[in-house]
């Protein structure tokens, strides 16, 4: 029965992030707002709407381990799983944009959440600064990209629901982030206490790989549909999000424990990955088959190392 409730609350939650991007982004449209700027901020939020209300949930109930694991798995299972995914199924090309912007700041994030971790602590003060840094750097990449044709990339947002339909699908998207995260949370824990499994393992299996199930969706239709630009961006773009703004905001409502394992394990992992990212995507501004199946490899060997 647990495991019905776990899929139950994953399908609610992943459901609740879709409506809520569907209404929000109806009602941005009605005000006039361009497809970009709502691709970089709404749909964006939306997608990693899942991750945040997964890790409020868990910090708000004492377990910091799912809180920290769901972030840093989903940030790994991104870079590894995800991608690695979506080069197999077909190269992905970048513009070099992608390399200066997106890349950079996704390492950045990455490096100063292991530093701001290391007192193994993320506090109040630390996730108001994580979370101005995430305004920061979405303005800094929209005055960059404005004018360019990346709004093009953004999706199909269907502009004929009424503002009540727009505003009830945002209030259902809410009510299903909620208890949907509610519901996934609890029946994870006790997944990991009947097996005797930590905390720490299913955040970063389990969890991060259901809430990065939104990402890698995305990313593997834009494969199939040869707008590989839009996969790179979707993920390296939900790496920026999750550390900035998704630990950001969690912290502010309850500060964030870090144990030692995810120190000394999950973190240098994180960043390796990020590191080993830039030489595949810096040789020819593309990743390829083989790659792809390397990043894939490389996630394989990582989730062996964890069991």
């Amino acid at each position: 029965m647990v495991y019905i409730i776990l899929i139950l609350g994953l399908v609610i939650l992943l459901l609740g992030g879709k409506f809520l991007v569907d209404g929000a982004s109806a009602i941005a449209i009605k005000l006039g707002l361009s497809a970009g700027l709502i691709g970089l901020t709404i749909v964006a939020f939306g997608t990693s709407a899942p991750e945040l209300l997964v890790s409020v949930n868990a910090a708000l109930k004492g377990t910091s381990d799912i809180a920290i694991g769901n972030v840093v798995g989903s940030n790994i299972a991104n870079i590894s799983l995800v991608l690695g995914i979506s080069a197999i199924l077909y190269p992905i090309a970048l513009h070099l944009s992608v390399l200066k912007l997106d890349y950079f700041f996704a390492l950045i994030s990455a490096v100063l959440f292991y530093l701001i971790a290391l007192n193994q602590e993320v506090s109040r003060l630390e996730g108001i600064l994580l979370t101005i840094l995430l305004i920061a750097v979405n303005l800094y990449i929209y005055k960059k990209l404005k004018g360019t044709n990346s709004e093009e990339s953004q999706g199909d947002i269907n502009v004929n629901y009424s503002s009540l339909k727009a505003i009830l699908l945002i209030l259902v998207g809410v009510l299903g982030l909620y208890y949907g995260s509610d519901l996934f949370v609890d029946s994870a824990v006790e997944i990991s206490r009947k097996f005797g499994v930590s905390e720490r393992v299913i955040g970063i299996t389990v969890i991060a790989i259901g809430t990065s199930l939104p990402e890698l969706t995305t990313s593997v239709i834009a494969a199939f549909n040869k707008k590989t630009d839009i996969a790179i961006g979707n993920i390296l773009g939900s790496n920026i999000m999750n550390v900035l703004g998704i630990i950001g905001i969690t912290a502010i409502v309850q500060p964030i424990p870090v144990s030692d394992q995810f120190l000394k394990s999950d973190f240098i992992w994180m960043i390796g990955l990020t590191l080993l990212l830039f030489p595949i995507l810096k040789s020819k501004l593309n990743i390829s088959r083989i790659e792809g199946g390397v990043l894939l490899f490389a996630y394989l060997i990582y989730i062996y190392t964890i069991l």
